[in-house]
């Protein structure tokens, strides 16, 4: 390239002949169109509600005011609320469904094909999401609803008989499960620092669970199947995770290169949640002791329970309003997480979620609606939970770390 000093000595461009005259005119006469289609459509929009242009952002394209501090702390708050909320209204929603846990994993489910799928016919129709997209093999989506499915009906199964504070200590094993399983499916490797991390919080579980079991302490007389079970559902959560992540490494391989759209995950995944849950009932409702005849009895004492008219059905005080709220709650926490996502980075989401287990911890200590006797947290109980967050903490160190090199 030519600098100032070195311009006189520089050659003399070339004219333009009259055909590359017409061609850039022809160029430039596109570009001005585009501007002003552009500028026009702006200027529509700009009449259009700011609710109405904020929605449509986040549920069409996934814009936000990630640069600004308030975009990425007034979420980040937002995030640990909803992330405690979740967990508070999980424990207090199957107190009046004790006896129905299978029967809210149903709704739940199907409240998540509704939502998960309006929105994406609404990126669908916004062009985000292609028929390439749509058409991708089902078996992954089979496999990550069935996981998920099993994950949902244990989980609220053993949630509902045990202590609340012990729930979201308990669903920590998540992270010793996905280390595991994405070490053995994905081949990914660890730092010895998230290793470390990760046995911290295992170590923490066993210390919290454990100690439980003598006299007057949090867990003594809850029988000990059900810590177990609680661990198995987060292991279908991990591995249903893991699973998703693998079809997002191949799909990049299927739509030649191109970004999987995560509601495609999402939606077809839930369907076949719903799908899984609805016929594994038999198999779930076993646990309750329930046969296959007694099924249609148990649904229908189940839409009793969660409906509850007048407050007159005895031990559903509480429902439906918990249950709604709980779900309200989950969805609304899934969309946040998502939301911070894609504004910020996955470690400031990983970080708030953590941030919102002894917190969840400390609410669920107190005398609750429906759940008027608090918990008494042992010394040891409270020890397993600090050595957990801790653990949690190191696992993202080097994550935080790799985040503030790519700034750098």
């Amino acid at each position: 390239m030519c600098t100032d000093i070195l311009l006189f000595s520089c050659k003399p461009v070339p004219p333009l002949t009259k055909l590359q005259f017409l061609h850039k005119k022809t160029a430039l006469d596109c570009c001005y169109s585009k501007a002003n289609t552009h500028r026009t459509l702006m200027e529509k929009q700009r009449k259009w509600p700011k609710p109405i242009r904020r929605s449509m952002k986040v549920c069409a394209f996934g814009i936000g005011e990630g640069d600004s501090i308030t975009g990425n702390f007034l979420p980040s708050v937002f995030t640990v609320a909803v992330a405690v909320a979740n967990r508070v209204l999980y424990k207090l929603a199957l107190v009046p469904m004790k006896k129905y846990p299978f029967f809210l994993a149903q709704v739940t489910s199907f409240g998540y094909v509704v939502i998960y799928f309006s929105i994406l016919c609404i990126r669908y129709h916004a062009g985000v999401v292609t028929k390439d997209m749509l058409l991708l093999p089902k078996s992954n989506f089979m496999a990550i609803g069935l996981l998920d499915s099993l994950g949902l009906a244990l989980g609220m199964a053993a949630g509902a008989m045990l202590p609340g504070p012990a729930i979201p200590v308990l669903s920590q094993t998540f992270l010793v499960w996905q280390l595991f399983f994405s070490t053995l499916i994905l081949g990914r490797k660890y730092s010895p620092k998230q290793i470390i991390g990760c046995i911290l919080v295992a170590a923490g579980v066993a210390v919290a669970v454990t100690s439980g079991q003598n006299e007057g302490q949090l867990l003594h007389k809850v029988e000990f199947i059900w810590p177990c079970v609680m661990m198995v559902s987060a292991a279908c959560h991990s591995g249903a995770s893991i699973l998703k992540e693998y079809v997002f490494i191949d799909s990049a391989r299927r739509l030649k290169g191109k970004s999987l759209d995560l509601f495609v995950v999402n939606s077809f995944s839930s369907g076949f949640q719903a799908l899984f849950a609805f016929l594994l009932l038999p198999f779930f409702s076993s646990f309750k002791g329930i046969s296959f005849l007694e099924l249609p009895t148990y649904l229908r004492s189940g839409v009793a329970c969660f409906i509850n008219v007048g407050s007159r059905i005895s031990g559903c005080e509480g429902a439906p309003l918990l249950p709604l709220l709980y779900i309200a709650a989950n969805m609304a926490f899934n969309t946040s997480v998502l939301n911070l996502v894609k504004n910020s980075s996955a470690v400031v989401a990983s970080l708030t979620v953590t941030l919102s287990v002894p917190l969840s911890i400390y609410i669920l200590s107190f005398p609750l609606p429906c759940i008027p006797q608090a918990a008494r947290l042992t010394s040891s109980f409270v020890v397993g939970t600090i050595v957990l967050v801790l653990g949690l903490i190191l696992y993202n160190l080097p994550r935080i770390s790799e985040q503030a090199s790519k700034r750098i």
